[in-house]
């Protein structure tokens, strides 16, 4: 599902809340890569975040579920 693209800003508070929360810090240049050019749906965003981080969110199936939480709560704020 395709939603409003998030602002630089709104993807820069979504990548703070998912190092607080759940511990996906991404280096600095994931960061500002996804805060530039955020992929435009919660799945593409859930596994951009995944891979920048070096995992395979098929392989850790609860853990991408609350990450995809947080992302769909920050397209539906959008």
């Amino acid at each position: 599902m395709t939603l409003s693209k998030l602002s630089y800003d709104d993807v820069a508070y979504l990548l703070r809340d998912l190092c607080i929360d759940l511990g996906f810090c991404l280096p600095p240049e994931d960061q500002a890569r996804l805060c530039a050019s955020p992929p435009a749906d919660i799945d593409s965003f859930t596994d951009a975040v995944f891979q920048a981080e070096g995992m395979d969110p098929l392989l850790h199936k609860k853990l991408r579920r609350r990450v995809r939480e947080t992302v769909a709560k920050a397209f539906e704020a959008d």
